[in-house]
């Protein structure tokens, strides 16, 4: 139980770290997760839109 949580805490000063020093590249690299999931549901839908008509 240890481990997980000394990870959680190294994830979330790393997350911290690459906000403040690259700014601009972490909201990059937020759109870029943002595009991914609204890509994904954007097939998803036609997918189904598909199998049911």
């Amino acid at each position: 139980m240890q481990v997980k949580k000394v990870i959680t805490y190294v994830a979330v000063a790393f997350v911290c770290f690459y906000l403040f020093t690259r700014p601009a590249q972490a909201a990059a690299a937020v759109n870029g997760v943002f595009d991914g999931i609204i890509g994904g549901a954007n097939q998803l839908a036609v997918f189904f839109s598909s199998v049911l008509t």
